[in-house]
């Protein structure tokens, strides 16, 4: 059974940075689309970022475009969301997915914390 292990979550200032990291049991396959979603309190799971594992083409919700860079590392099956220009709004509990389509998820990481203060 696949697992995904996120790991990198943190407190930072706003302005500050992070990197997530997420590594996949086993490598993916060529279909599989990774993403990361975010969740506060009393709000549904939201898309951040998602990344074709073929061709490692990139894609973001407009809220973090231009902030967040989500990349791959073949030889360690894992992918990374660094996070630049952290706002308080970023704050919320971010996981892995995977799927096939952008977007979505199927198979999920335990999430990390992260908490962006004023």
């Amino acid at each position: 059974q696949v697992q995904l292990q996120e790991s990198g979550g943190g407190s930072v200032q706003a302005g500050g940075s992070l990197t997530l990291s997420c590594v996949h049991s086993g490598r993916p396959f060529s279909s599989h689309v990774m993403g990361w979603f975010r969740q506060t309190p009393g709000n549904g799971r939201e898309w951040v970022a998602s990344l074709r594992w073929s061709s490692g083409r990139t894609y973001y919700a407009d809220s973090v475009k231009g902030r967040f860079t989500m990349t791959k590392d073949n030889t360690k099956n894992t992918v990374y969301l660094q996070m630049n220009n952290l706002r308080p709004d970023d704050t919320a509990v971010y996981y892995c997915g995977r799927s096939i389509n952008i977007g979505e998820a199927n198979v999920w990481g335990q999430g990390t914390q992260v908490t962006v203060s004023s």
